[in-house]
């Protein structure tokens, strides 16, 4: 237990008994927290939750408890969905500007591919040229490629 009181305790007007479930959740030094928290579930019922739950899970279940009320008290209509749902909106807008992105880069390596290609365009046209010259000055070896 913290010395004095806890933040329920405190929030309560109670006195903070040695076996208080809410010391080790909600300490003094952070009194919102157990506000936020007994605001939306009321004091006796977050109790009774975290009774109900092992005691290893239980630091987790608090601040399940305490995230889920602060985002139903800054969203009072969708609470912690309405959170949910931003982040999916902000992910799916990251994954278009990451197509778009990976598209434009794609471009960029076929536009400069191109453009080394072109030269080399050039050696194989003059290549060819002088090709059939060959042919036309020697008719038996275009008769053997044929």
């Amino acid at each position: 237990m913290i010395s004095g009181r806890c933040a329920a305790c405190k929030n309560q007007r109670r006195k903070c008994p040695s076996n208080c479930i809410f010391s080790p959740y909600f300490p003094a030094n952070d009194p919102q927290k157990f506000a936020c928290v007994h605001k939306i579930y009321g004091g006796s019922n977050v109790g009774r939750m975290l009774q109900g739950v092992p005691t290893y899970l239980r630091e987790q279940a608090a601040n399940a408890l305490y995230l889920e009320a602060k985002w139903r008290i800054d969203d009072p209509i969708y609470g912690c969905v309405g959170i949910i749902s931003s982040f999916y909106e902000q992910i799916q807008n990251a994954e278009i500007e990451l197509a778009k992105i990976q598209t434009q880069v794609a471009f960029y390596k076929l536009q400069t591919q191109h453009v080394e290609a072109e030269p080399n365009l050039e050696v194989l046209q003059s290549q060819s040229i002088n090709m059939e010259q060959f042919e036309s000055d020697n008719p038996t070896i275009t008769s053997w490629f044929n």
